[in-house]
């Protein structure tokens, strides 16, 4: 249930942006040097300053939902690297996703955009979808390969190009690879921890799950993965497909309430971000809104529960590498978890651990990157020449997202560069290299 619908400018019905936030914005322009799209482009409305402008506009009907309106709100990644920069200590987030709520039931969208966001919806929150669209990969792979190499992808429609330029080499083990239900602490249980094993990740990126379940046990904990949970609607929150996210986040709290645990472990920074959210979007929802409240205390990042364990219980063996650390963004700017990954790196004995230094999009930012790849393209140039610069022998960021964009960067500019998870590196010390 949410509240009584009304009408505020441009804005109508429940999910209207909050004037407060919109006036705590002083225009001081701390923001635009963080902005990935005004860094492309320089133009006022493509910043976080001049976006807030225009919900400010809208809500005293000085601006319409028009196309052009939307086009500004479109091109925005939701990176929020400008929270972090801002001195007065604007919430972005609440407004963008208050902001795209409006543009979804208001603004009616080209035909062939309407078609591919519909697909894109009805696609990646499910994991058994994921696995049949797929599953031609796997016995295509080769002519996909060589279609790339070729440059025919380029023939497609941009988004189906971007769609195919992303997607990951798969096999029917990773497909269909499923993470333990139940998962024993390897030492004296000091706690209860329930794993979102997510969509993307369980499908394209199941051995991250794999590897965070291993490294909560070592660590103590005895590890849940409920079978049959679903998406936490992070997708569907970041664009403003608001509804939708609500029925997730009811389904995700349902399901780990039944399992009867103490903390919930995400290991996709997207969709640990959304979940801390979830008292905020459930707000206006009688039924729900103290369970969401109690549900977005207990979760972590699996970094920041990790670290906040303490010192390790499971001795690690030394990897001799040069690893170079990207914050994603959910992870640093909207979960503020910035130093836990790096004293858990740091706890491997012969890692030699370097910043990746460039604290700019990826451009992959949920399916920004199918969506708008012309500005998602430059992003993952830029990051991918700012990370390579270190030397690296693996890369380690903590999204499934960012890592199939920095994998699809490397592959079309010819670069050979290993990613991986900082959980996975932790993994693969315990389990002895």
């Amino acid at each position: 249930m949410t509240t009584a619908p009304h009408t505020h400018g441009a804005f109508s019905g429940p999910d209207v942006p909050d004037r407060a936030l919109i006036d705590a914005c002083v225009h001081c322009g701390f923001c635009l040097p963080t902005c990935p799209t005004y860094a492309l482009w320089a133009e006022e409305m493509d910043s976080p300053r001049g976006r807030i402008y225009l919900m400010k506009a809208a809500l005293e009907g000085r601006a319409s939902i028009d196309a052009t309106f939307v086009r500004h709100f479109d091109r925005c990644l939701g990176c929020l690297a400008c929270v972090t920069a801002c001195p007065s200590g604007v919430q972005y987030g609440p407004l963008l996703e208050a902001t795209r709520a409006q543009i979804e039931t208001q603004h009616t969208r080209p035909l062939a955009d309407r078609l591919f966001r519909g697909l894109a919806f009805r696609l990646f929150p499910h994991r058994a979808r994921m696995r049949l669209a797929l599953l031609p990969l796997v016995v295509a792979q080769p002519v996909v390969t060589a279609a790339r190499r070729i440059g025919l992808l380029s023939l497609l429609p941009r988004r189906l190009h971007a769609l195919m330029d992303a997607a990951p080499s798969v096999t029917f083990r990773t497909l269909f690879r499923r993470t333990p239900t139940h998962t024993a602490a390897a030492s004296p249980a000091r706690c209860r921890v329930g794993l979102l094993t997510g969509c993307v990740q369980q499908v394209i990126f199941p051995e991250t799950n794999d590897a965070s379940a291993r490294v909560l046990a070592a660590e103590g904990c005895d590890v849940t993965a409920p079978p049959r949970q679903g998406c936490c609607g992070a997708l569907a929150l970041h664009v403003g497909r608001l509804d939708d996210a609500r029925a997730f986040a009811r389904a995700t709290v349902a399901t780990f309430e039944q399992a009867g645990v103490d903390i919930i472990a995400a290991n996709a920074a997207g969709c640990g971000s959304a979940m801390k959210e979830y008292g905020h979007l459930l707000k206006d929802d009688p039924t729900w809104a103290d369970r969401a409240r109690q549900f977005s205390t207990r979760v972590r990042d699996i970094t920041e529960l990790l670290d906040e364990l303490g010192p390790p219980r499971a001795p690690r063996h030394p990897l001799p590498l040069r690893v170079v650390y990207q914050d994603a963004c959910h992870l640093a700017h909207a979960q503020g978890v910035r130093q836990a990954p790096r004293r858990l790196l740091a706890t491997i004995p012969g890692v030699e651990l370097v910043d990746g230094g460039d604290d700019m999009c990826c451009g992959s930012a949920g399916i920004y990157n199918l969506l708008e790849p012309e500005a998602a393209r430059p992003l993952g140039v830029r990051k991918l020449t700012a990370l390579q610069t270190h030397g690296p022998d693996v890369v380690v960021t903590a999204n499934p997202g960012c890592r199939l964009q920095m994998a699809a960067t490397a592959r079309r500019t010819g670069r050979s560069i290993e990613f991986a998870h900082p959980v996975e590196l932790i993994d693969r010390s315990i389990r002895g290299g």
